[in-house]
């Protein structure tokens, strides 16, 4: 018998208090999560203006020491570059801007002239479409104020906050829930494992949890792969070679997204199944826009769920 999934007649209401349970959070706290970044991330402009002597300087030698600015650079133009226009209009590898972006390094392989070919090619086009407007010192030809610079670095944290809004979001979202679950348990005796120690989930003991614990399955036939769970707990009461329960923080602040992603939990419960059977426990913790194709959908493939609203049907999982 499960939790939710069996539940049909209950979902549409579980629906409308999941729905308002998100909007109130994101009410109270998702601007303040914005902020935060926001700040962080305006210091590290400032950074990147300061080593490219305020955009005067966008050179090979200043990529090489200091890989991870292009996308503040892209963010400075006028209008902002997508990676794909910056691509075309300098007339660069899509392997160098991919690096650059994705994995904060020059790739590795590429020869070190034609590397220092495309920088230079990228570094001229920023420069040139550098935004008047908010860089006013380059049309002036001198040293911009404190307060430029400060002024300038803001605008372009908004513009590379605005462009991952919905990730600062979701992670806010996702520490709340972790913290959730874990004030739920420890006030029930359970211990979590401690950060960094590593343990097969298998082996755990007892009455324990751990968080972001990587779960190794099989992709394909042969090749073996470690896939992220964001709560493993081990009941109490579990008898020796009981599998731990395996819980995934879920939220959403639509209802498309989720319709859109409902094939990735399937996937996943399809995997942990192939390497441990039947038993493994895998379940979802869900707050937000989870509508009545997405429950019937994870339903049909014998994934649970646990409402945040009610999280003490947690207890239900032999908690």
């Amino acid at each position: 018998m499960g939790v939710n999934l069996d539940k049909p007649d209950r979902w549409k209401a579980d629906v409308a208090k999941s729905v308002d349970m998100y909007n109130d959070w994101f009410l109270k706290f998702a601007p303040k999560a914005f902020r935060e970044t926001r700040v962080e991330t305006t210091k590290a402009v400032e950074h990147s203006l300061g080593i490219t002597r305020h955009l005067r300087d966008i050179g090979p030698e200043t990529f090489r020491a200091n890989p991870t600015i292009l996308p503040t650079l892209r963010m400075s133009t006028c209008p902002p570059l997508a990676v794909d226009r910056l691509v075309g209009l300098a007339g660069v590898s899509d392997s160098l801007v991919d690096n650059l972006e994705k994995k904060q390094r020059l790739p590795p392989r590429m020869p070190a002239a034609d590397v220092d070919r495309d920088l230079t090619k990228i570094g001229d086009i920023i420069e040139r479409m550098a935004d008047p407007d908010i860089f006013v010192w380059l049309a002036r030809g001198d040293e911009p104020t404190e307060a430029e610079t400060h002024r300038a670095a803001t605008i372009v944290a908004d513009r590379l906050c605005g462009a991952v809004a919905n990730p600062i979001i979701r992670n806010a979202q996702e520490e709340r829930q972790l913290a959730a679950i874990k004030k739920w348990l420890e006030a029930r005796g359970y211990t979590e494992v401690p950060a960094g120690a590593r343990v097969d989930f298998r082996k755990m003991t007892p009455g324990t949890f751990s968080f972001r614990l990587n779960v190794q399955v099989l992709a394909g036939t042969t090749k073996p792969v470690n896939i992220p769970v964001d709560a493993v707990i081990m009941p109490k009461a579990a008898k020796v070679g009981q599998l731990p329960i395996l819980v995934e923080a879920k939220s959403a602040g639509d209802f498309t997204n989720t319709n859109k992603r409902r094939k990735e939990e399937a996937v996943k419960m399809t995997q942990l199944k192939a390497a441990y059977g039947d038993d493994v426990r895998f379940v979802l913790f869900l707050c937000g826009y989870f509508d009545s194709g997405y429950l019937g959908y994870e339903a049909a493939e014998g994934i649970d769920w646990i409402w945040e609203h009610r999280i003490d049907d947690l207890a239900e999982l032999g908690l």
